[in-house]
């Protein structure tokens, strides 16, 4: 793991995969992502809310992709590829493009977590089904933990098919020794009344066994009262710990007289093993959280955190996951923060934070919320640029001889761009990623171009060369 080479309560306004690719591995322990859903929708805030000016689409066409990027996957990635290209031939261009967008960045996120890490990713049935065939290649498919049913509308207007009213959040871990603090939640109405149905002075109680399955030998096999364990194949196995600890070390027939004289033994009306009274205050009314969500209620219209952005999710969403999956200290990211739902739960938990959006109004919103919602002044950073890696060490100089005959063999003669063949003195050694975006000098981050395209690229992204390449018609169109 390595040291975090930025500030707490930072938010970045730019592209999530230039700002992630400068960032140290292994130095977040939670990412939580609500990214595009390829709705094949735009979505724009309302004129007069708080988050006005706040906009993205949610369309896809390859010529919004990195087309560079489109082909490292392809000969880095293999099975990620394959992936990418099934949902090609199912849905069209549109899904690929979309997918190729999202998988660049999911492996930078994987390579950001920590060891003890975890990620859950937001999303609906539009893509969702493809999105977890990436996560499975890019974090490796024993590393899934759920797919979380999150309720988001009790009913959803859609003809001639079931209301699609919920969202899906595949988590996923990044070890099997990630951080796990098990969630809770009041037991629901409807589980009291099923389990806790019985009632005496004391209150509510469901019923226990007192017995277990197998034989003992000592007092757990004796009889008490009439009733023999022994047989019928069991043995008395009497609750105490919390409950009593003046049950500890007693024989089990004195425990059962301990119980019968302080009222805590049902006995059934047939007279035969008595069960053990189980209050509904002992067990604190609490209940493991399962994974289908239906208690969490979308943002209302009045609601005090709604700030009018199109796809702002409640803060209790948030406050569960990380309360889940992530420990006071710990730093969570959130690469496509929107209204900053992640940061100002974080904020609220004790977490350390960032947050990265296509958005300069995604720093604006944190420091409306942290004063509208929290009563604090965002003391925090604001960053445009890009932040320069401080965990791969000292990097030799990159334009150097060695360097360019790898490169030379690598790519047997030609022209990264053109993808012409040409003589060693003819090419030059570029930057795929510019130094302005993140890029280092590491030979994996070099390529080698002729003059024509080292000079049409500039300073720009391998995309951009791409794009101007198929535009001119020196590569073949897409």
């Amino acid at each position: 793991m390595s040291t975090p080479n930025w500030a707490n309560q930072t938010i970045w306004t730019g592209d999530n995969l230039d700002v992630m690719r400068g960032m140290n591995s292994e130095s977040v322990d939670l990412i939580y992502l609500d990214p595009p859903f390829n709705s094949n929708k735009d979505y724009a805030a309302p004129i007069g809310s708080e988050a006005a000016g706040a906009a993205f689409k949610d369309t896809w066409t390859l010529d919004d992709v990195d087309l560079a990027w489109h082909g490292q996957v392809a000969e880095q990635h293999p099975g990620l590829y394959a992936v990418i290209d099934a949902a090609g031939y199912a849905h069209g261009k549109p899904m690929k493009a979309y997918l190729t967008m999202m998988s660049v960045r999911l492996l930078e996120m994987e390579r950001l977590l920590k060891p003890t890490g975890s990620i859950y990713l937001h999303c609906d049935p539009t893509a969702g089904h493809y999105i977890k065939l990436l996560m499975d290649t890019v974090l490796g498919g024993d590393q899934f933990r759920n797919d979380i049913v999150w309720q988001r509308t009790s009913a959803h207007s859609s003809a001639r098919r079931f209301g699609p009213n919920y969202d899906t959040l595949f988590f996923y871990s990044k070890t099997d020794d990630y951080t796990w603090r098990e969630p809770t939640v009041e037991h629901d109405q409807q589980y009291v009344q099923e389990f806790y149905r019985h009632s005496d002075e004391h209150g509510q109680f469901t019923l226990s066994d007192l017995t277990a399955a197998g034989t003992r030998s000592g007092t757990s096999g004796l009889p008490w009262r009439d009733v023999d364990p022994t047989s019928i194949g069991r043995h008395w196995a009497i609750p105490q710990g919390n409950v009593d600890p003046d049950l500890k070390g007693r024989t089990s027939q004195e425990k059962l007289d301990i119980l019968e004289r302080r009222g805590r033994l049902f006995w059934p009306d047939d007279g035969q093993t008595p069960r053990y009274k189980r209050y509904l205050h002992e067990v604190e009314g609490r209940q493991r959280l399962q994974a289908v969500w239906t208690d969490i209620r979308p943002i209302g219209s009045r609601a005090k955190e709604r700030v009018g952005y199109p796809t702002q999710k409640p803060l209790k969403l948030l406050q569960r996951i990380i309360t889940a999956s992530s420990n006071p200290g710990d730093v969570v990211m959130d690469p496509f923060c929107g209204c900053a739902t992640a940061c100002i739960a974080a904020e609220q938990l004790g977490r350390q934070w960032i947050g990265i959006d296509i958005s300069a109004k995604a720093a604006d919103l944190v420091k409306l919320r942290m004063q509208k919602e929290l009563g604090l002044f965002y003391n925090g950073v604001v960053r445009t640029d890009t932040p320069q890696r401080t965990d791969i060490g000292a990097v030799p100089p990159y334009n150097t001889k060695s360097n360019k005959q790898i490169l030379f063999g690598q790519q047997e003669g030609r022209c990264m761009g053109c993808e012409t063949a040409f003589p060693f003195r003819n090419l030059t050694i570029d930057h795929i990623v510019p130094r302005s975006r993140a890029g280092s000098d590491h030979i994996d981050n070099l390529q080698l171009l002729c003059n024509f395209c080292n000079s049409t690229k500039g300073t720009g992204t391998q995309a951009e060369l791409i794009a101007k390449l198929h535009q001119q018609g020196i590569l073949p169109a897409v």
